[in-house]
C-alpha cells in the first residue's frame, strides 16, 4: 500500500530538526507516532486528482510525505537468485521554509533503504542513508525525473514510451546498476488513485504503481559481479496523513504472476490484531487494465510463521484466494530471514508464488513487507 508507506516515514522522520547539525532518530514504535497532528499548513489527499505523467514521477512538496518505491526479483546468468528494494522517502518538515541567508537551510529530509538478497547463499544485505534537501545532498525533479541521496539514485535516461528507467546504489558490501524499461502504463490504486487509509477525511493518499518492467544491469555482492534480469516493480504514493490510532501496521503483497497479471493488496491490522476495514489492493490484467479489490474480495490466510533472532515473529508464509479472478494463491519468502534493522525495523522481502487460476497452474514472484511485528 504505499498509504502504509506514511507510517514509515513518520517514524524515519518526525525526530528530525531543520537546524540539526547532525540528523539522527531513535529507533520507534510505529504505533506511538501514527496519531501525530502535524499535518497541519500541509495538502492533503481529499478527493480524487487528475494524475499527470512523467511530471506525477516527480516530487509534490505541498504533501508532508512520499516515496520512490522500487523491488525487483532478478536472476544472475547462472541462474542464481536475487532480490532487491531501493526506497527514497522525501518528508517536508514543515509547510513552508522562512526565506533565510544559509544554503544549507532546508525543510525537506531524505531517507533511503537499499537491501539485496541473495537467496542462493541465504544472505540479506541493507544499508540506510538519510540527508537533508540542501546543496545538492538529496533531492528530488520532475523534468527530467530524478530523486536522489548522495550517489543512490532512481532517474528517468530517456523520454517517451515506455519509460526508461535507471537506478543504482552502492554500499560498501553490495552495489546495483540496473536499467528499468516500463512494460505496462501506471495503475490507479484506490478510486482512481486516492487510497483512502480511515474513515477521517484526509487520512488518505494518492497512489499509484507500475507494476511490471523488464530489468536488467549488474549486481555486486563483496568481490563478485553478476549480470542480472529480471522483473522489477515500482510504488509512488504521497499523502500528509498517518494511520488511524487503532491501526497497528501493515502487510503488502505485490506479486507478478506467469500469464501477465499482477495483485497488489495491502492488508492494515488494528491493535486487537484484526482486519481493518480499509485494506484494500488492485488487480492488474496483463492488458493493463486495473480493477480495485475491497477487503471483502480476498480471503489471506497465513500458513507459517518466523521468529526473530532480536525479537518478534512475522508471518512467513500465506495462502491468497481471490474468488472473482479464479485465483488461488500460496506465497512464501525465498528465505525467511529479510529483516531490516533501519531507522524502524521491519521485514521485507523477495517471495514465491504457486497456485491456480481457472484450475490452470499458475506460479510468480513478488515482494512482502510487513511493520507492526517487533518493537
Amino acid at each position: 500500500m504505499r498509504g502504509r508507506r506514511c507510517a514509515l516515514v513518520i517514524a524515519l522522520l518526525l525526530p528530525f530538526t531543520v537546524f540539526a547539525d547532525e540528523i539522527q532518530a531513535p529507533q520507534s514504535r510505529l504505533s506511538e507516532l501514527l496519531s501525530s497532528d502535524s499535518d497541519a499548513g500541509f495538502a492533503k489527499a481529499i478527493e480524487p486528482r487528475a494524475f499527470v505523467f512523467p511530471e506525477d514521477h516527480g516530487p509534490h512538496p505541498q504533501f508532508r510525505n512520499e516515496w520512490w518505491y522500487i523491488t525487483g526479483n532478478l536472476d544472475g546468468e547462472d541462474g542464481r537468485r536475487f532480490g532487491f528494494e531501493l526506497t527514497i522517502f522525501r518528508f517536508a518538515l514543515t509547510p513552508s521554509l522562512p526565506a533565510a541567508e544559509s544554503n544549507w537551510r532546508s525543510n525537506q529530509v531524505y531517507i533511503a533503504h537499499f537491501a539485496v538478497t541473495d537467496a542462493g547463499r541465504e544472505r540479506f544485505y541493507a544499508a540506510e542513508r538519510y540527508s537533508r534537501g540542501a546543496l545538492g545532498l538529496a533531492g528530488a525533479s520532475a523534468e527530467p525525473f530524478r530523486v536522489w541521496i548522495d550517489d543512490w539514485e532512481i532517474a528517468a535516461v530517456a523520454e517517451g514510451q515506455p519509460e526508461r528507467w535507471g537506478l543504482r546504489a552502492a554500499d560498501p558490501g553490495f552495489a546495483l546498476d540496473i536499467a528499468l524499461i516500463a512494460a505496462k502504463t501506471p495503475a490507479l490504486n484506490g478510486i482512481d488513485g486516492l487510497s483512502q487509509k480511515s474513515a477521517e477525511p484526509g487520512n488518505a493518499s494518492y497512489y499509484y504503481s507500475i507494476t511490471r518492467w523488464e530489468t536488467e544491469g549488474s549486481l555486486r555482492i563483496g568481490d563478485d559481479a553478476f549480470r542480472v534480469s529480471g522483473l522489477s516493480w515500482l510504488d509512488r504514493e504521497w499523502s500528509s496523513s498517518a494511520l488511524a490510532a487503532d491501526q497497528l501496521g501493515w502487510d503488502w503483497f505485490a506479486l507478478q504472476l506467469s500469464d501477465g497479471s499482477e495483485l497488489m493488496f495491502y492488508n492494515l491490522r488494528k491493535l486487537d490484531g484484526s482486519q481493518d476495514e480499509h485494506s484494500a489492493g488492485t488487480w492488474i490484467s496483463a492488458d493493463g487494465s486495473s480493477t480495485h479489490i475491497d477487503r471483502e474480495d480476498i480471503e489471506i490466510e497465513v500458513t507459517d510463521t518466523w521468529d526473530s533472532p532480536e525479537g518478534g515473529q512475522y508471518p512467513s508464509a500465506w495462502t491468497l484466494e481471490l474468488p472473482d479472478r479464479g485465483l488461488s494463491l500460496e506465497v512464501r519468502p525465498v528465505m525467511a530471514d529479510q529483516e531490516l534493522f533501519t531507522t524502524v525495523r521491519y521485514w521485507e522481502g523477495a517471495v514465491d508464488v504457486r497456485g491456480e487460476r481457472h484450475g490452470a497452474p499458475i506460479e510468480g514472484r513478488g515482494y512482502v513487507e510487513l511493520t507492526g511485528y517487533a518493537d
